[in-house]
């Protein structure tokens, strides 16, 4: 009986080994269970030298980033050790215009990394050459439209690569929210634009609008989705004036400086773009002024100065303002090309100055320097705009606000400082710099290109205007 009853004991105690033995291999299989990629690689901070690689995981985890200039021989790296799931790699000491393939993952797996996943670093500031540059406004709404001006835009470059591109605002509909931006923004340009193309974007209204916070709010602090989804050269590190806020921020593309700016945000509580005595405003002017030399100056913020789109310019108080009292300051600066969104459509102008009246106050005779489309393809008046070292005044003003939403016209459209002007077409621009030739094209959703033009410098010293 008693050998009986131990038996039974010994049984009982193997069963329940085995049983905890297959509950320790259950938990060990859970702890193996593989991190998994949600968002990204987005490339960001880009210069000729460096460049910041961010994603995002669904648990924390650490970082890595494989990287060199063979495909399949990444032979460098770099390594974060922190348990995060917002991953961000800066690489640095890269060779200029230099082609680098990667791949991202933690220190023992690889999440992503194929020939698919590579970028070029940018030209050396201030150096002439070929430069390819996309703008996209409003364009994050998850729209048919969306999905279309992104496919031709593609289809449009071919096998040419972008050298970056830019962001008009807006970019999330309708909140600017965490979840927004990734079901509307991340999930659409992951497999394509995000993983080979620097990134550099400007805030619009609802990127300031995140549910969580009142609009005034976060107007002041910046402490929406789009500051935490996006990084930028803050300290001068692509070029530029160091700004010190991600709010506003200026980088080198070789010849072109780009200038991004906030048209909704406050800097210091109180200060707007249109408020010319405010740190955004003083810090353009210095940028501006410490970048005269450079072959080309583009500014691109959310809130355009002339549309009778989907907004109104003579009624809106940001940009009635913005016309009125800043806009001067960029043209005495010499700013070639000014890009906007906020209107759902496109609206370009002909080389310009001076007009910072109502729509009712255009004078074509008194503020278009140029009778010429500057479409330059042999149709009549249609030679390109052309700036010389003595005369290098007028800005080309591109309202590009249909990427994703689309339409809306007021009952004056279209405003009379406008060429050309169409709310009925989804399109991106394509800016194309070769050297001191600029042109810029409007792709629209079904392939068509229906606005151009074409700017043109004499070169003085260094190839500056």
């Amino acid at each position: 009986m008693l050998k009986k009853s131990l038996l039974l004991l010994w049984s009982a105690s193997m069963l329940f080994s085995q049983s905890a033995l297959s509950q320790q291999k259950k938990v060990k299989g859970a702890a193996t269970e593989p991190v998994r990629l949600i968002r990204g690689p987005y490339l960001q901070v880009a210069s000729s030298t460096g460049i910041l690689i961010r994603w995002r995981t669904d648990v924390s985890a650490r970082s890595k980033v494989q990287y060199g200039t063979v495909k399949g021989k990444l032979d460098q790296s770099v390594e974060d050790l922190k348990l995060i799931t917002e991953h961000k790699v800066k690489l640095s000491g890269l060779k200029p215009s230099t082609k680098y393939y990667y791949a991202i993952g933690g220190l023992k797996d690889t999440l992503q990394g194929d020939e698919n996943n590579y970028f070029v670093t940018l030209p050396e500031p201030g150096k002439p050459g070929h430069y390819r540059i996309a703008a996209l406004g409003d364009c994050g709404d998850n729209s048919i439209n969306q999905r279309h001006v992104k496919a031709e835009l593609l289809k449009h470059l071919g096998n040419n690569d972008l050298t970056a591109w830019i962001l008009l605002g807006d970019n999330a509909y309708q909140d600017g929210t965490d979840s927004e931006f990734q079901s509307k923004f991340f999930n659409i340009y992951k497999d394509d634009l995000l993983k080979k193309y620097p990134l550099y974007p400007a805030p619009g209204n609802h990127d300031y609008h995140d549910t969580d916070l009142t609009s005034k709010y976060a107007q002041e602090t910046h402490e929406t989705a789009y500051y935490q989804n996006f990084s930028m050269p803050t300290e001068g590190e692509a070029g530029g004036v160091p700004s010190h806020t991600q709010a506003f921020y200026s980088f080198d593309i070789g010849n072109i400086h780009f200038l991004s700016l906030d048209s909704y945000g406050k800097e210091d509580k109180a200060y707007r773009l249109y408020d010319t005595i405010g740190p955004q405003v003083q810090w353009i002017k210095k940028d501006l002024a410490a970048n005269k030399n450079k072959g080309w100056v583009i500014a691109f913020w959310h809130h355009p100065p002339y549309t009778m789109g989907s907004h109104n310019s003579d009624e809106e108080e940001e940009l009635v303002k913005i016309r009125e009292n800043f806009i001067g300051i960029i043209e005495r600066a010499g700013v070639d090309v000014v890009l906007n969104g906020h209107s759902h459509g496109y609206e370009r102008s002909r080389l310009m100055q001076g007009h910072y009246g109502m729509e009712n106050t255009f004078d074509p005779k008194k503020h278009n320097l140029s009778s010429s489309s500057g479409k330059n393809d042999g149709s009549k008046n249609s030679a390109p705009y052309t700036k010389t070292v003595k005369n290098s005044k007028g800005t080309v003003y591109v309202l590009s606000g249909s990427a994703g939403k689309l339409g809306g016209k007021q009952l004056s459209y279209p405003h009379d400082a406008m060429y050309f002007s169409d709310a009925d077409h989804g399109g991106s621009c394509v800016l194309d710099v070769q050297d001191n030739r600029l042109e810029l094209k409007w792709i629209c959703a079904d392939g068509e290109i229906r606005d151009q033009f074409t700017m043109v410098k004499e070169q003085g010293k260094n190839g500056s205007k």
